[in-house]
């Protein structure tokens, strides 16, 4: 895949423009309902091979719709919500690296700037109604309580993330602190995931006579590790992230429940997957192998997320695809799914997969799939910026991975169908496939800017919190 416009200014005007998606009014308008959890690799999810656990409501998704194996997150949060946010690789949106707003302020979500174009603004330009709950930190809502709505949200139920300096701020768990249009405050004797879904669900009953588009970012099943209300007495990290990813599938079943109840059920696609591998203080069991959780790393554990797309009578049942997809390809395929076209004026790296997902054509027409950004992100005199020029990458294709240094070198080069492991470099094979496999993405690498992008975003008043320059 070429990818355009590598390097575009913006005219001042753009925001106006963006915010004007050409909608196909003949297409019908299907609900979407993406689910995200935090921190959960495919060993897992019982579906694709987990040993240690039972994720049936998960396995029912997969058993009645499309279950994707080659499709990539980012490594780590803060990339990983940018680029599906705004269809855009990290080195592109900035994000190249992670950044908790609410604890370190200084950098943030800036909704004035074009290039930050959500997806639920395009949506909204549509004709639908939008409502997020979960995990969110990319802006601080003390400094802006309405962001999420100047972001594209009609309603929401979002954990603040950490507030340096407000201590009650840390729970998203038990007695959670939650951010609604009506300000910030503890939920005392709530469970913070049952919150969020009650909140979708009371949305969806209100909207239930037009097209939603419902995102759930859950908290789940990221540290820290907890007791759940039905697993009240588990002890010790394992039988506690067991328990959460038990939940997790729960709060999937109870949002189908309710889409059924609701009669919306085959008018609704759903999509599940999660936003990086398993934390490191995890290890599974996966088709008879151990797996240590690869979140904030490049290797297959820390990218290739379970994906799993549902929707009866819209999306076949029984299939499983090796179409390549990543993070940058869900604002186009929303967009699509809702009748519309991403404006031409809004420069993204995504391609739709709605045609794969509704069964209109076996492949996504990915040549390639990209994903980076890990580790914290750095400040200098102008702010947020990446820990270096180029951050590392991985880009694959169907058979073929490489890696990517900050010297914009290829250092590793694996056969994912025979090592799926990576343990086996083939940098230096002289097999003809090898050498070709080099040489496309050599390329592609050609083909990216010297320097990533730094985040976008209006300077503003420092915070007594704001993390200072080292």
């Amino acid at each position: 895949m070429i990818l355009r416009n590598l390097v575009r200014v913006l005219p001042a005007m753009g925001l106006l423009l963006l915010s004007q998606v050409q909608a196909d009014v003949s297409s019908p308008k299907p609900n979407i309902l993406f689910i995200m959890a935090d921190d959960l690799g495919k060993e897992w999810i019982s579906c694709y091979g987990a040993e240690d656990i039972e994720t049936p409501h998960i396995d029912t998704l997969a058993a009645g719709g499309m279950k994707f194996h080659n499709a990539w997150s980012m490594p780590q949060c803060t990339p990983s919500r940018a680029s599906l946010l705004t269809g855009t690789y990290p080195w592109r949106n900035g994000w190249v690296n992670h950044w908790d707003v609410p604890r370190w302020g200084v950098g943030y979500f800036d909704w004035k700037q074009p290039e930050n174009m959500t997806f639920a603004r395009l949506m909204k330009d549509l004709g639908y109604a939008t409502c997020a709950a979960g995990k969110w930190q990319i802006n601080d809502f003390r400094i802006e309580p309405q962001a999420m709505k100047k972001h594209g949200f009609d309603d929401w139920a979002m954990w603040t993330g950490y507030e340096t300096g407000v201590k009650a701020s840390a729970d998203r768990y038990f007695d959670p602190y939650v951010h609604t249009p009506e300000g910030s405050r503890t939920l005392e004797g709530e469970f913070g995931p049952d919150v969020f879904a009650d909140r979708l669900i009371s949305f969806m009953k209100d909207h239930r006579d037009e097209p939603m588009c419902l995102y759930f970012p859950m908290v789940l099943p990221h540290g820290p590790f907890t007791t759940t209300p039905d697993e009240p007495d588990a002890e010790g990290n394992l039988p506690k992230h067991k328990a959460m990813v038990r939940h997790v599938d729960k709060l999937v079943g109870r949002l189908v429940a309710a889409l059924d109840e609701l009669g919306l059920r085959d008018r609704t696609v759903v999509i599940f997957t999660t936003d990086n591998g398993s934390g490191s203080g995890v290890t599974g069991t996966r088709n008879g192998r151990k797996v240590k959780g690869g979140k904030a790393k490049e290797n297959e554990a820390g990218v290739c997320a379970p994906f799993i797309v549902n929707a009866p009578g819209r999306v076949p049942a029984g299939v499983e695809t090796d179409a390549l997809t990543d993070f940058s390809d869900l604002l186009p395929t929303f967009v699509e799914l809702g009748g519309g076209k991403v404006p031409e004026e809004l420069d993204i790296d995504g391609v739709s997969i709605a045609p794969v997902i509704l069964g209109k054509a076996k492949d996504s027409g990915r040549e390639w799939i990209m994903a980076l950004g890990h580790g914290p992100a750095v400040l200098d005199a102008e702010g947020v910026r990446g820990k270096v020029d180029f951050a590392t990458r991985v880009i694959r294709d169907k058979c073929h991975k490489v890696w990517v240094s900050s010297e914009r070198k290829i250092i590793r080069l694996h056969d994912l169908n025979e090592d799926p492991f990576e343990e086996t470099n083939l940098i230096d094979s002289d097999q003809a496939a090898h050498r070709a496999a080099l040489e496309k993405f050599r390329k592609v690498v050609a083909s990216l800017p010297e320097k990533d992008a730094r985040p976008r975003y209006e300077p503003r008043a420092a915070n007594p919190w704001d993390r200072k320059r080292k």
